[in-house]
């Protein structure tokens, strides 16, 4: 049951980042007012303890790319939201896919901004023919911003899969 409202909490997200570029807080908060609930009423003070220590590990995991301006703080009570619902195993464990695509995103939104590829094959084609000409990568390809909430959805929905989730 928890995997499912999880589902629904990544795909509302997802949704909202890509259409606005925010992850609203009247989501998140009700959302995490709900996972304490459930957590209290299903495993008691216990409960309610792992799940605020995965609210805590995810809240601190983006809490510097967000304090250094990469990233918003959407992003980062979405991955505290993570860390509460399903703990702090999965909230670390799914950091690391979220790194990873997210690294790729970046990578693909440099390559692919205004004829970046393009500039950089004939950059690489005349050095290979001994001209140097001028290229690489612009600023402004470097300072494009791009929703991380892709990147969060998307590490925590591949380590979901990975684990087998349960809707039954």
């Amino acid at each position: 049951m928890i995997d499912i409202f999880l589902i629904i909490i990544l795909l509302i997200c997802l949704i909202t980042d890509i259409k606005n570029r925010m992850i609203y807080n009247k989501v998140i908060y009700p959302a995490l007012l709900i996972t304490f609930i459930y957590h209290f009423t299903t495993g008691g003070w216990e409960g309610l303890s792992h799940s605020f220590i995965g609210f805590l590990i995810g809240f601190g995991l983006l809490l510097i790319p967000y304090f250094m301006g990469g990233m918003g703080a959407g992003d980062v009570k979405l991955l505290a939201l993570i860390g509460a619902i399903k703990g702090s195993a999965f909230v670390f464990q799914s950091f690391i896919y979220i790194a990873i695509i997210g690294a790729l995103m970046a990578i693909a939104i440099i390559l692919f901004r205004r004829g970046m590829l393009k500039s950089m094959i004939y950059f690489l084609s005349s050095l290979k023919n001994g001209v140097v000409l001028k290229g690489g990568i612009s600023r402004g390809s470097l300072t494009a911003t791009y929703p991380y909430g892709v990147a969060i959805v998307g590490g925590a929905f591949l380590l979901l899969f990975i684990q087998g989730v349960s809707f039954l």
